[in-house]
């Protein structure tokens, strides 16, 4: 596809700084009038390309350029990564960032390729949070975005589940991740990098301090880390449960993924029913968490959770009665 030509060439001119239009045809695969269109059009878009004459000469960009692709900002750049998610752009700030690298991109593209990325944007569609449930409203996302892009210090009062509830904190911020409509900014503390709810920043002051990130930092790794940890703490013991053959037959309904897993790979009764262990957080936990499947599930051990059980089933049976 051009559009992708387009781009090939300026990443091989940006990364080698000068390439003939011979050494960029056999790269590409493509002949020289191809290469001498696709220059053409870049430098119609904006790419500020020259040639440079001679044996020794070849095209280049003009020194110092960098991200503005199809004579985009820097911001614009950034927001190429949230076309499709416009309720995210518009959380960060980037709603008309994010739709002027769209019209910019679009007018790259040839006009069927214009079509087809018209139709792909009306055909599919990214909603981020889950069922029941509405994306968080976070205040201070922009500032927080703002601070990550530009490696400065914030001053943030942050309200937590232990005492005391609310603390001070100073963060270098490296990282936001948006999970099921909430947004958490990954930040360099004192004690090493924490993970932090933005909803639940109550105050922000950004500073001019900049801060060095550490080079071996990958988000996507570290929330993947932080992910797998978490269960591990979350998690603090086990439950063995039966689940009867009207629950297992609709399993594919649940909203418990350690039940549904945990069923997925158990072998049936001869009653259809299953049993099964489960990890489970706490005893009260994992009593509000089972009580909704009613007589669906049997509790098998520990004896706490049975307990835990028929009371909640008292009180209920009391307050109803």
């Amino acid at each position: 596809m051009r559009s992708s030509r387009l781009l090939s060439i300026l990443l091989l001119l940006q990364t080698r700084r000068q390439l003939t239009a011979r050494e960029l045809a056999d790269e590409l695969e493509v002949s020289l009038r191809t290469i001498y269109r696709d220059v053409e059009a870049l430098a119609a878009a904006g790419v500020p390309v020259y040639a440079d004459q001679g044996r020794a000469g070849g095209y280049r960009l003009v020194e110092g350029y960098r991200t503005r692709l199809t004579g985009l900002t820097e911001q614009e750049a950034a927001a190429l990564f949230l076309v499709g998610m416009p309720g995210a752009a518009a959380a960060l700030g980037l709603t008309a960032e994010t739709s002027a690298a769209e019209l910019k991109l679009l007018a790259a593209l040839a006009p069927d390729q214009r079509d087809r990325a018209g139709r792909l944007k009306n055909r599919f569609h990214l909603d981020l949070p889950a069922w029941y449930q509405e994306a968080e409203v976070s205040p201070q996302l922009s500032a927080v975005a703002d601070a990550v892009l530009h490696d400065r210090r914030i001053k943030v009062r942050y309200r937590r589940w232990e005492e005391p509830r609310e603390v001070e904190r100073i963060l270098e911020p490296y990282g936001l991740v948006l999970k099921n409509g909430s947004w958490y900014v990954v930040a360099s503390t004192p004690g090493g990098l924490r993970t932090y709810r933005v909803s639940n920043i109550l105050d922000l002051t950004p500073t001019d301090e900049v801060f060095e990130r550490d080079d071996g930092f990958e988000l996507q790794q570290f929330w993947q880390d932080h992910l797998e940890g978490f269960d591990q703490v979350r998690y603090t013991a086990e439950a063995v449960v039966r689940v009867t053959a009207r629950l297992a037959a609709k399993m594919y309904d649940v909203s418990y993924p350690a039940l549904v897993k945990a069923v997925a790979a158990a072998e049936p009764d001869a009653d259809g029913s299953v049993v099964v262990t489960i990890p489970i957080e706490s005893i009260p936990n994992a009593a509000a968490s089972l009580c909704r499947f009613g007589d669906a599930i049997e509790v098998l051990e520990p004896a706490e959770l049975r307990a835990e059980l028929a009371n909640l089933g008292r009180t209920l049976s009391a307050l109803y009665s």
